[in-house]
Parts: structure tokens; C-alpha cells; sequence
């Protein structure tokens, strides 16, 4: 037991290694992680775990799961180990609880594991549940889930004739229903690839909780992520759904394109973009298959960097307030694109921008006739850099002409050079996604399998919410607006949502909430509607006028007269059944540092340690030097280079003890 522990000490370094030197592979056990599982606010145990059985057995069973939350359990202390060592461990093992599954881990100190993922996770297992509830039903087989009570089709006619009973008796004998329960392999289920997938947590989570698989195939590219894939595999008694794989993901799934060998779920999660991947992907998928994409780079998508997204999705990204539901319809432009090439085209079932991630599932379909739909699909986005009005140009247009779509350019653009409202110029953003970016039909029936079976996930409570968010949020509305930022342009204080909300509603327009911005405001109202209501607000609330400048957004906007009377009287319709209901909405900080964590070094490990470097490059400002003849106790920095000609005038120090100490 003793001679093993170096070399699995070792294990998670050379993994990090080898990960930091290929693009199309997976960094170790995703640094980045994002979710609610924390937000319960359940505490963590520290127990250690003991299988029922030797792991060694391939008949072995899951080990017992608690109901509630993730447990991180390490091995015992060096002097106890022989004697306490939970069996199935090695010594410095370390055994993560999520959901119905246990992870085996070489060392607690190598290794982080966040467990706000687990909202990603369990969110993916309720959406691949509820789509191969659907695809399977038109294969005869129906679904089991542990914890789902059973749906009872009651008959509404009283009278039935004895023949017609004997035939339904007849026919029911002759054709008795196929089940699929968790865990059982079922031969006319589904199909998954994990293709980057570390330690293989999100492969043994399907294993155990989704019903109707086929097989799964959980692929890395480390040698040593594989092996341990396939010891998690049978630690977890699922070695007959999930088998390891240690290819290169891209080359995985082009050599999966044939139809017979497509895959009918594929989940990719990588460390930052999933750019390199989206190509393989929309060929490896089977008609009507669904993509599960995860996108962590979301300062890339929400503007920080254009010309980087550019580069990498084909889609400019502008800094703007609807900056995460446009990162969202970026992917799916992308995605759209590369599946055109091939004459497939996507359809969203889901996607949401959390915290600092974002989530998209789509189905993949071929279809010559409607890929030629791509161009009216995608538009531009015009913003302006005063008030942060926006209007949407479509990159192509379609007309029925009887049983044929005629297609043709778009025409535009619909804004003028300046800015009608506030004359400030325009910023030019997209291609993006400008259909609706949520199936609701289906979004509704996963919301309704977890709020009646709650007890199944740890974070039944923010998918509940969540999912009931994009149910009440307006399809054909893309981006929206936000209160604070409307009320910042023109210097007034701010409306509370529900008057603003009521307003649009007595002004005759539609508007909803948006789960991607807690005070968003998706509306078909025109810019111009919004400016009169902001207009009727200031007259109630007066701003200092005479402290605008002349040429600033705020003086333009208020000098001209609303066109309408606003109403801010609130109406019942104005607040929606989630807010109503107190639903978990949006998520809270668990604890501090819960974000993004550090990526693996080279040498192994994890970099310097996140907190020391916050304390170096954050909260500069909470502790301002007032008087100057503080600063004598700063080394001078263009001292130390030589580049210093104040002298003894500086009024930082140029002792080179103190720059000796500084260095050190």
C-alpha cells in the first residue's frame, strides 16, 4: 500500500503537465466551477467514506449517498492509515460526494474541488432525463426515475364495450411496456460522450441518475485521467454503462461522424473556450441529438475582448448591459454557423448565463431547406455609446411566395450615423443569435419533473427557480435593458422595477424579467417609449439641470418633451409568479473566493495561491495614504531603475535597505 502513495502523489502533476501543452485537451478536474450547490448553505462534511464493497469486484454497488449536499471525506492521518484506511482507498486518497456519486481523488492537496458546480451538473442530468424521456418514447421504452411518482392517464369514458376492453387486454399482453431504470444498460437508449472529462465525476453522475443509456463514453486525453476514469467507473459499480477513453477529443468525434456512429448526447465542459470543439461536435452528434456546451470565458464574450471573440466564435462582442444574454446568443451563433457548413442546423432547448459561465442545449438536425433560414436568423446590434439604446439589423431576410421562400438581403441600417435620442455615435456588434434561445414547451416539462421530484438533486431549489424565469421571459425579445442603467444616463434616482414594469404594461406593451441580470427589462417597447417613461420619472424627481453639460446624454434626453403620459401605478400583472413566490432566482456568494479558481501550473499543483495574489492586486484604495511624508516608507520605483531625477526632492524613499527588503 505503502510503495504506491509517490506515484499517485505524482499523478495529478504530470496530468496538469501534460494538459498545459494541448489545446484539445481538458485542464484537470475544472479549475473553474460554477453553480449553487453551496447556496443551501450546507455544511460541509468531513467524514471519511466507506464502500459497502471491495471496488475491486466488478459486481460492486455504489457506496451509500446522503441526501443532502457534498462531502469532501480525505483519508485518515499517516499514523492511522493501516489501521483506518476506509476500504477501496490508497493512502492520501481523498473521496468527493455529488449527488448518487463518489469520486476517487489521488490527494487532497493537489486536487480542488469546488462544489458550486453541482448546479451545472444536476441541471444536466435533468435535461438529458427529460430528452431521453422524449426520444425514447418513440422507441416504445419509458423511463424509471428513482423519486417520481407515477403518471396515471385516466380514461374519461364510463361506457366501454367488452369487445373493445378484450382487444385493449389483448394488446396489452401482446405488447408489455420497456422500462429503462438508472443505472441498467438499456439497447435501444441513448448514446453519451463526456469528451473532456477529468476525473469522470459528470460520466458516473449519468450512470447513476439518468435512466435509458445505452453507454457512455467519458474521454481525456491524460493516460492517467483515463485510468482513473476507469477506476471511479468501478468504484461506483457502473463499469457496464461507463467506459474510459484517452483519445483526443476532436479526433474522437471526427471519427465518429458516420451515422450509424454519432453519438446522441455529446457534453463538453473545458477550462475556457470550447471554441477548438464546437467543429467536431456538430458532426459527431446524431440527427436531433443534443449538445451540451459549457463556455467559461465570459469576459471574452461579454466584451472585454472583440476582437478575441472575433477570432474564436466569428462574433463581435461589445461591453454593453446585456452583455451575458448576448455572450449566450454569440455560442449559438457559432454553433449555427459550423453546423451550416455541413447542412445541419441547431435548435435551442435551453441556455442560460450564470455567474460567470454560460450553458447552452441544443438539438442538431440536417435539413438543406431550412439551414438556407440561417441568414434571416442572425442579426447585427447597433448601440449607442451615450444612452445604451440598441437596435437589431438582420443579416438576411425571407418572404413566402406561395409553397416557395424567396431570400434575399436585409436592408438597413436602422439607426442614422448619431444617435436619435441623444446624438451620441453608434457601436457595431454580432453577428448573433436573434431567434428565441429557450424551447419553453420543453424547458417547461424539465421544470416540472424537478419541482415534483425535489428530493432528487441538491440544487432542486435554484433549478426550480431558474427554470421558472425563462419560462416568464419574453422569446421574441432579444437583449433587454436595465433600470439602473436607464436612470444613470439622465442622473435621476432610480424607479423601483415594479413602476417601471407597470409603467410599460399601461403604455401597452409586453416586458418580463431576464435571468441573466437581476434588474433586466426585456420589452417590445421602442427605445423612444422608454425615454418618455424616464422622461414622466425626472418630472417627479427632479434632477439638477443646470449642472448637465450641454453635450452630455442626460441634458439631450430631458430637453425634449414626452410623447406620452406614464403611469406608474402598480399593476398586479407587473410582478411575476417567481418574484411572488420568493424563488431562488439568482445566485448568492456561498463564501468567499467561490469564483473562478487558479489554473494548474506547469510544475504541478495549483499556482500561487489565489487569496495571497487578491490581497497583492485587490482593495488598493481602502486604505489611502493622506499625508505625503507616508510615502518616505515606499521604495521609489524609478529610483530602483535609475530612471529618478527629483533627488532628494522624491517624496518616496531612496534607501537601498528599503529596496533590498522590498525585493526580498
Amino acid at each position: 500500500m505503502l510503495v504506491g502513495t509517490p506515484r499517485l502523489i505524482t499523478f495529478i502533476t504530470s496530468h496538469h503537465l501534460h494538459r498545459l501543452c494541448t489545446h484539445s485537451a481538458r485542464q484537470t478536474f475544472r479549475w473553474i466551477l460554477g453553480g449553487a450547490a453551496a447556496a443551501s448553505g450546507r455544511p460541509q462534511s468531513m467524514e471519511p467514506l466507506k464502500p459497502a464493497q471491495d471496488p475491486e469486484s466488478p459486481t460492486t454497488k455504489p457506496p451509500p449517498t446522503p441526501t443532502e449536499g457534498t462531502s469532501l471525506a480525505p483519508a485518515d492521518t499517516a499514523a492511522d492509515k493501516e489501521k483506518t484506511l476506509p476500504a477501496g482507498l490508497l493512502p492520501g486518497e481523498t473521496v468527493v460526494k455529488e449527488g448518487k456519486a463518489a469520486i476517487l481523488f489521488p490527494s487532497a492537496n493537489e486536487v480542488f474541488y469546488n462544489p458550486v458546480q453541482e448546479f451545472n451538473r444536476d441541471l444536466t442530468c435533468a435535461v438529458i432525463t427529460e430528452f431521453a424521456r422524449d426520444l425514447l418514447a418513440q422507441r416504445g421504452v419509458k423511463l424509471v426515475v428513482p423519486g417520481e411518482k407515477e403518471r396515471v392517464v385516466v380514461s374519461l369514458s364510463e361506457e366501454t364495450n367488452e369487445a373493445d376492453a378484450q382487444t385493449e387486454e389483448t394488446n396489452g399482453a401482446e405488447e408489455p411496456p420497456v422500462t429503462a431504470a438508472v443505472g441498467e444498460k438499456c439497447e435501444s437508449g441513448l448514446r453519451v460522450l463526456e469528451g473532456l472529462a477529468a476525473s469522470g465525476l459528470r460520466s458516473v453522475r449519468f450512470a447513476l441518475e439518468v435512466p435509458g443509456l445505452r453507454s457512455i463514453t467519458a474521454n481525456d486525453f491524460s493516460a492517467k485521467a483515463a485510468a482513473l476514469i476507469a477506476r471511479n467507473a468501478q468504484y461506483n459499480g457502473v463499469s457496464h454503462l461507463l467506459q474510459a477513453s484517452c483519445r483526443d477529443a476532436n479526433m474522437l468525434m471526427y471519427e465518429m461522424r458516420g451515422k450509424k456512429d454519432r453519438y446522441d448526447v455529446i457534453d463538453l465542459d473545458p477550462y475556457g473556450s470550447p471554441a477548438c470543439f464546437l467543429d467536431a461536435a456538430v458532426q459527431a452528434v446524431s440527427e436531433g441529438g443534443l449538445l451540451c456546451i459549457t463556455c467559461t470565458d465570459m469576459a471574452v464574450m461579454a466584451g472585454n475582448s472583440g476582437e478575441t471573440c472575433y477570432s474564436k466564435y466569428g462574433s463581435v462582442s461589445i461591453k454593453a448591459k446585456y452583455c451575458h444574454e448576448m455572450a449566450l446568443r454569440i455560442i449559438l451563433h457559432s454553433l449555427d454557423q459550423r453546423a451550416g457548413v455541413y447542412q445541419r442546423y441547431i435548435q435551442p432547448l435551453l441556455s442560460i448565463s450564470v455567474d460567470f459561465y454560460i450553458r447552452v442545449f441544443v438539438r442538431v438536425f440536417t435539413g438543406q431547406a431550412t439551414v438556407k433560414n440561417s441568414a434571416s436568423k442572425q442579426a447585427l446590434v447597433y448601440n449607442c455609446v451615450g444612452c445604451g439604446s440598441f437596435h437589431l439589423q438582420r443579416m438576411g431576410r425571407r418572404t413566402s411566395n406561395g409553397k416557395h421562400m424567396k431570400y434575399s438581403p436585409a436592408t438597413g441600417p436602422p439607426v442614422g450615423s448619431e444617435c436619435e435620442h441623444c446624438g451620441q455615435r453608434h457601436q457595431l456588434g454580432g453577428p448573433l443569435w436573434a431567434e428565441p434561445i429557450h424551447d419553453l414547451a420543453f424547458v417547461q416539462r424539465v421544470l416540472s419533473a424537478v419541482s415534483g421530484n425535489p428530493s432528487r438533486f441538491g440544487t432542486s431549489k435554484r433549478i426550480e427557480g431558474m427554470l421558472s424565469m425563462v419560462t416568464e421571459e419574453l422569446e421574441d425579445v432579444p437583449l433587454y435593458y436595465t433600470v439602473d442603467s436607464l436612470s444613470s444616463t439622465i442622473h435621476s434616482n432610480t424607479p423601483p422595477l415594479l413602476q417601471f414594469r407597470s409603467a410599460l404594461l399601461h403604455a401597452g406593451h409586453r416586458v418580463s424579467l431576464s435571468h441573466a441580470c437581476k434588474n433586466a427589462i426585456k420589452t417590445d417597447a421602442p427605445p423612444a417609449a422608454l425615454w418618455d417613461i424616464m422622461r414622466c420619472w425626472e418630472k417627479a424627481n427632479p434632477v439638477k439641470r443646470e449642472k448637465l453639460s450641454e453635450t452630455s446624454p442626460a441634458f439631450k434626453i430631458l430637453s425634449t418633451e414626452p410623447s406620452l403620459e406614464a403611469c406608474f401605478t402598480v399593476r398586479e400583472d407587473a410582478n411575476p409568479q417567481s418574484r411572488k413566490r420568493h424563488l431562488t432566482r439568482f445566485q448568492e456568494n456561498p463564501h468567499m473566493f467561490w469564483g473562478p479558481k487558479a489554473r494548474a501550473k506547469a510544475g504541478g499543483g495549483i499556482s500561487t495561491d489565489l487569496q495571497d495574489k487578491r490581497k497583492k492586486c485587490q482593495n488598493k484604495r481602502k486604505n489611502q495614504i493622506t499625508d505625503s511624508s507616508q510615502l518616505k516608507d515606499f521604495p521609489c520605483k524609478k529610483f530602483r531603475q535609475g530612471t529618478c531625477t527629483y533627488g532628494d526632492k522624491c517624496c518616496y524613499s531612496h534607501d537601498p535597505e528599503q529596496m533590498n527588503e522590498k525585493m526580498d
